[in-house]
């Protein structure tokens, strides 16, 4: 039966399933080795840590769009990898994970790693953080459980199904020599569309003189038509913390982040008293992209635009609520704009658009909180100065991956790369244009992981992202704690040949926490780090290390060496520790006493 899996997952167009072997599921790994010496294209990566793997899973499904596959072998190869299960499930993530039992007639027996349910249950802690979730107690259920989860998986709200496999099943003579079905067909997405729904936010429209729109990390397929609406709207738009990498930071209507590391220029425009509709897409409206539940957002101004139910009924105060399809929505809108001008082709409202926005094109700078530190040549470097130099010395291609805590505030803010991504050309009859320039991934120049948020995300899902993409950079920023914490998987991107450049924010502590209990007026207590060299860690892991203190040590390296060097890079960069990220909204909701 293992082998009818891995036909599965070959049908579907998957490179990759990450993991660790064990006992439980080595007749997986088996059939992965008896395809590959048919000629097969699916491979595997051998993680450090089961919850590496499954964070390599979710960097891989962000990149690709495809599915990330992670396995691991019964009882703690399992457990390890719930938190990282957890995040793809709060964050929407794609992934079939797969565990390994012991035969199921030792069930009961006291088995060694048994985790049925008669021992430690394994499917009891997936249930809460898995969109599908089932033991697999008979050869012929494989087929039909496997597809029922894939379908979970990938339809809204996406996210993490867990199969859980005994041994002997595994080993289980198949009756189905073949996939009896094309998943490629049987999961495409739905094309939901509300006409009505559609027809009342024109008429909100046609009434609005002033239109902001907020976009949300599930806005990545549709994204350059609503660039597109926004521009020929003359709407300016802001982003949620987890959408910023879906938009040129130099795009003239652009206000920045709103939510989690944002920026004022944002929360001014979603405030401005002129403004008729804040027009939401795409996103879940949870804690870190409402800036804490801002009522400068949630209000009656408000319209949300999702595919998911469990988003919309987070804004019961929404004016109008559309469900449905992003892309059809806004290439709907995008159309109805085009009807209202006939005289004009879609590339040439464009055109023009863009010229007239020129004109009123305003600094990237302007929206920073501090940007003195930003263009500061100070030593230790100001993290602000860090974010500028990366935005700067990288090419565009390079994908950012910012982990939970201050990395995430940083990047949030300050990370500034230039970006081509103004909106979507079209034909005149209304048709894309071929050859647009739209990458491959729908996940944007930067990547994080909001709601969930586990130190040393960013790590394992950097290896992932290259695995899915080994043509570009990719450039995980972490902190000196996520690195201690899971800093083991560069020794992966050693063995798998990834250029992947590890930027190391080291200043000696916990950095959130340290700055967190200081704002708050907290006992100082339980931040401190110990002095590490991480240059010589990634050296003795067998990677490249170097270390930088300032600016100039940024600009020194020879950023276009390191980006075709077959294997990883880390920079360990002692940033100056007094500087204050840009963590207020998650203050606010820490200092409510909820009244």
């Amino acid at each position: 039966m293992a082998d009818l899996l891995v036909a599965y997952l070959e049908q579907m167009g998957v490179d990759y399933v990450f993991g660790v072997p064990g006992g439980a599921i080595e007749p997986l790994y088996d059939a992965i080795a008896r395809n590959l010496r048919k000629g097969g294209n699916l491979s595997h990566i051998v993680a450090r840590h089961e919850a590496g793997a499954a964070f390599m899973a979710d960097g891989y499904a962000r990149e690709t769009g495809k599915i990330g596959v992670c396995v691991a072998t019964s009882g703690p190869g399992a457990t390890n990898m719930l938190t990282a299960v957890a995040t793809a499930y709060g964050n929407g993530v794609p992934m079939l994970v797969i565990s390994g039992q012991p035969a199921l007639p030792s069930f009961g027996k006291h088995t060694l790693q048994e985790s049925s349910c008669t021992g430690i249950d394994v499917l009891g802690m997936f249930r809460h953080c898995t969109r599908y979730n089932s033991l697999i107690s008979h050869p012929m259920q494989l087929e039909w459980k496997l597809i029922t989860a894939l379908q979970h998986a990938t339809r809204s709200p996406a996210g993490p199904v867990h199969l859980s496999v005994p041994v002997d099943v595994f080993r289980a003579p198949s009756n189905v020599r073949a996939p009896s079905y094309d998943m490629n067909s049987l999961l495409q997405p739905a094309a939901l569309i509300d006409d009505a729904g559609i027809e009342r936010l024109r008429a909100l429209l046609a009434r609005a003189r002033n239109v902001v729109v907020l976009v949300g990390s599930g806005c990545g397929e549709s994204i350059h038509s609503i660039l597109q609406f926004a521009t020929l709207k003359g709407a300016t738009f802001v982003t949620t913390p987890d959408a910023k990498g879906l938009v040129s930071p130099q795009h003239p209507l652009y206000r920045g982040v709103f939510g989690f590391g944002g920026h004022a220029t944002a929360e001014a425009a979603l405030r401005d008293p002129s403004v008729d509709l804040i027009v939401a897409a795409g996103t879940s409206m949870g804690e870190w992209n409402t800036g804490g539940w801002c009522d400068s957002l949630l209000n009656n101004r408000l319209v949300h635009i999702d595919e998911s139910e469990e988003h919309l009924a987070r804004t019961p105060m929404a004016r109008l609520h559309l469900r449905g399809s992003l892309g059809l929505v806004f290439d709907r809108l995008v159309s109805h704009i085009q009807r209202e001008n006939p005289q004009d082709d879609q590339a040439t409202a464009h055109r023009r658009a863009m010229r007239e926005l020129s004109f009123k094109a305003w600094r990237t700078s302007d929206m920073l909180e501090a940007p003195h530190a930003y263009f500061s040549d100070a030593a230790p470097i100001k993290p602000q100065r860090l974010m500028k130099e990366l935005g700067d010395l990288f090419p565009p291609t390079t994908r950012f991956l910012a982990d939970a805590g201050n990395s995430i505030a940083w990047a949030a803010h300050y990370l500034q790369p230039q970006d081509r991504r103004m909106g979507e050309r079209r034909n005149a009859d209304g048709e894309r244009a071929r050859d647009l320039g739209k990458r491959r991934s729908t996940g944007g120049w930067l990547r994080l992981t909001s709601h969930f948020a586990p130190m040393g995300w960013a790590i394992g899902a950097a290896i992932g992202t290259a695995a899915g993409n080994p043509d570009v950079p990719v450039v995980c920023i972490t902190g000196d704690g996520s690195m201690l914490m899971s800093g083991q998987e560069l020794s992966v991107a050693v063995a798998e040949q990834q250029c992947v450049i590890f930027v190391i924010l080291n200043d000696r502590a916990l950095g959130m926490v340290k700055h967190g209990q200081r704002l708050g007026g907290a006992e100082q207590i339980g931040y401190e780090l110990p002095a590490t060299d991480f240059a010589a860690l990634s050296r003795a892991l067998g990677g490249r290390g170097h270390t930088i203190r300032s600016a100039k040590d940024m600009q020194a390296l020879d950023i276009k060496g390191i980006c075709n060097y077959p294997g990883p890079t880390l920079l360990d960069v002692y940033i100056d520790p007094e500087e204050v990220p840009p963590m207020g909204s998650r203050l606010r909701v820490l200092m409510d006493d909820g009244q």
